[in-house]
């Protein structure tokens, strides 16, 4: 990756120059973003993942500057265009949209109307026009006058040669790059977002009825939500609303003509016309379609940020851990799914149950689920929250099962009843992946075994899900789709490279999302496990087809082998520092062992006694939270959770106050699960007893609030709730 911007990048994003290049460097020799933000901090100061991605976006986006530079000045060599003004003024041009305007006089145009008027020999008389000289524009316009030539080259009468003359002067100036960035400015500060309902679209039309808010809708673009602008566009995209974003044509004609009309002249009064024109045909819907792209950008942006913000969230939501689980599917007519997990996710048993088809169907299923809880030491039930879930619930609780001690003295423990959220696990259920891990089971059993896995473990199980399929989005569909699938990808690489992964037990999918580490090298090492064995140390992943020494660099900090022969490889210390660990604990007089597991000896090291040109006080300060906590989990405690008694929409009442689980946090609010089977929708303004600008300040996905209930819109399934006054 070039570093030839590195100055102007430092200077973008408030960071310093060195830490600036050196990750630039890095990203040029292949490393990712979690191994340079945790494993490289002397080289880049201690720069986060945060500002790591944000070095590489910017970066990419000179790059791709660079390359439409290179472009343009090899179009205009080959045509003999290129002076050495034009040169300067290309290599000046300090962002696209300014090379574009300074290239856009000489780029390869189809025939216009400005091209025949040229053809016609107007152009001596435009230039007159355009320099607003004093002469009678009318009379001068009879000498360019041929009537007698064919079509192409024609000039009836004086009127033709007058508009042959504007549109040549129209022409300039719609190409002239400093009126497009005066007018660009005008647009992004005046400019504003009109919908309205698309001719023959009727308002009473249920399929329109989705963009109501948006036929007679007019915002400023500069305030324009992400969300609202998405909405906006695709509206327009589905020929349901007419949209268009332009400042008041008025006050665009004025800045044109307090700029370029300097005399009071019948000249002056052509060009005045002239500049009309060339804004209405030219300027107009040029700057209309850039403003378009920048607000679409912007929003996908946004969108796209709300989204991998939220996945985070999900990812790294607090694991039950590796204890036995019984994982229900619920359903009425076809029954619920049962599946019984031991402590590592591995399938015991499954079958069907129908607690709500009748009584002894009921019967029947209590009696299973009973026997179940005494011949497994089950540690919770997990419960997909989808259809009958919540009957499904109250079912289970009322049986009160007790779990069969893990040993023989022990009592018996009642089992925790936990709903989980079921998002993406039919898409699990119907995959490669779940076909791979289990070819004779129905979809619907898959299903159950997601569900109890992703208690377990969330971020193992969501690994194996498209991102998209988890319903934390906002209108995904509707961004750019490279772009979202990058972002996703990388959160799911910064979680799993923040939680670490075990060698010996992680899933291919789960594998392929530590950094250096993609799908062949994943199923490699999987089939190395399957036919010599657990891996004993980190060191024997150098045995692995197609995982080198660099992927090996990149991979192995995030890698865990419990239960080695060497103990570092259970903690978050790269293999490239094991000697200095080695000399740490030598200095002492212990061993590696010895010095992990002794807090005392540990802060009788002098760290400046370990500092050398690689090595200074961040990463020695790593190394000793990672002996203090070898492999430690950053996820949160896991707390049980239970909605309050109510089933449907029809339970609820203005005014009760209800637990519930933030399922999706939005630029506008945040979307809340209360246990009736649709989410209800806490207003940004309703968030806090304070201003809150973005939700993200307040809530988070899977977080665990309490609401108030404002209204209940039944008709349109609409839940309106409030957090003000209320403890979470």
């Amino acid at each position: 990756m070039s570093t030839d911007h590195t100055q102007r990048l430092a200077q973008e994003l408030s960071l310093p120059r060195n830490g600036v290049r050196s990750v630039l460097e890095l990203l040029e020799q292949g490393a990712t973003i979690p191994f340079i933000a945790r494993y490289r901090k002397e080289a880049t100061g201690s720069l986060d993942e945060v500002a790591v991605t944000a070095i590489r976006d910017l970066a990419e986006r000179y790059q791709e500057l660079d390359k439409r530079r290179s472009a343009i000045l090899k179009s205009l060599e080959e045509r003999d265009l290129l002076t050495d003004e034009l040169h300067k003024a290309v290599n000046a041009a300090p962002d696209l949209a300014a090379l574009e305007d300074v290239y856009l006089p000489h780029r390869p145009k189809r025939r216009t109307r400005a091209t025949m008027a040229r053809e016609r020999g107007l152009e001596p008389l435009a230039r007159r026009i355009y320099l607003q000289e004093e002469f009678d524009p009318r009379r001068t316009a009879e000498a360019y006058l041929r009537p007698d030539e064919d079509k192409d080259h024609c000039v009836p009468d004086v009127d033709a040669a007058l508009a042959g003359a504007r549109d040549i002067v129209a022409e300039w100036v719609s190409e002239d790059a400093r009126v497009r960035k005066a007018l660009r400015t005008l647009f992004e500060r005046r400019a504003r977002l009109h919908t309205g309902l698309a001719r023959g679209k009727k308002e009473a039309d249920p399929d329109n009825a989705k963009f109501r808010d948006y036929f007679e809708y007019n915002e400023p673009f500069a305030r324009i939500p992400s969300h609202r602008a998405l909405a906006a566009l695709r509206g327009e995209a589905e020929g349901i609303l007419n949209l268009s974003l332009r400042p008041d044509d008025q006050e665009a004609v004025a800045l044109l003509t307090r700029g370029m009309v300097k005399k009071r002249n019948a000249a002056a009064r052509e060009l005045e016309t002239a500049l009309a024109d060339a804004w209405k045909r030219l300027l107009a819907p040029s700057l209309e379609n850039e403003l378009r792209k920048q607000l679409k950008e912007r929003a996908d942006q946004q969108a796209i940020a709300v989204f991998a913000a939220n996945l985070r969230e999900l990812l790294l939501a607090a694991p039950l851990g590796p204890h036995p689980v019984l994982a229900l599917d619920p359903g009425f007519r076809t029954g619920a799914k049962v599946a019984v997990l031991d402590a590592q996710g591995a399938l015991l048993e499954h079958t069907t149950i129908y607690p709500t088809k009748g009584k002894a169907d009921a019967q029947r299923a209590a009696e299973t689920l009973r026997t179940l809880a005494e011949s497994f030491p089950i540690r919770a039930v997990a419960i997909g929250n989808g259809t009958a879930s919540r009957e499904t619930e109250t079912f289970v609780r009322d049986l009160a099962l007790q779990a069969r001690p893990a040993a023989q003295a022990a009592t018996p423990r009642p089992v925790d009843v936990i709903m989980v959220n079921e998002a993406g696990a039919s898409v699990y259920s119907a995959s490669a992946t779940a076909r791979r891990e289990f070819p004779d089971l129905d979809l619907t059993v898959r299903g159950a075994v997601s569900i109890g896995r992703r208690l377990m473990d969330p971020l193992a199980e969501l690994v194996k899900i498209d991102p998209k399929s988890i319903g934390v989005g906002q209108y995904q569909h509707d961004v750019d789709q490279s772009a979202l699938r990058r972002a996703l990808d990388e959160v799911v690489q910064s979680c799993v490279s923040a939680v670490g992964v075990d060698l010996n037990t992680a899933s291919p999918e789960l594998l392929q999302a530590v950094p250096g580490i993609g799908p062949k090298v994943a199923e490699a090492i999987v089939e190395r496990r399957q036919h010599q064995g657990p891996f004993t140390t980190r060191r024997e992943l150098l045995k692995v087809k197609g995982l080198g020494p660099k992927a090996f660099e990149q991979c192995a900090g995030f890698l865990r082998v419990h239960g080695g022969t060497d103990p570092l490889d259970a903690s978050a210390v790269h293999p490239e520092r094991y000697a200095l660990v080695r000399g740490m604990a030598q200095s002492l007089g212990l061993s590696v062992e010895q010095l992990m597991n002794n807090a005392e000896q540990r802060k009788k090291l002098d760290l400046d006694q370990f500092l050398d040109g690689d090595v200074g006080l961040p990463t020695l300060r790593d190394i000793l939270a990672e002996l203090e906590k070898p492999g430690r989990d950053p996820r949160a405690r896991f707390e049980v959770f239970s909605f309050a008694d109510v089933h449907e929409l029809s339970d609820l009442e203005p005014g009760m106050q209800l637990p519930g689980i933030v399922t999706n946090v939005t630029a506008f609010g945040a979307f809340v699960d209360v246990g009736v089977h649709q989410d209800g929708l806490v207003h940004v303004s309703q968030l806090a007893d304070r201003f809150v600008r973005d939700p993200a300040e307040v809530v988070r996905a899977g977080q665990q609030v309490h609401v108030r209930v404002l209204e209940v819109d039944a008709s349109r399934k609409r839940i309106s709730l409030s957090m003000k006054g209320l403890t979470t």
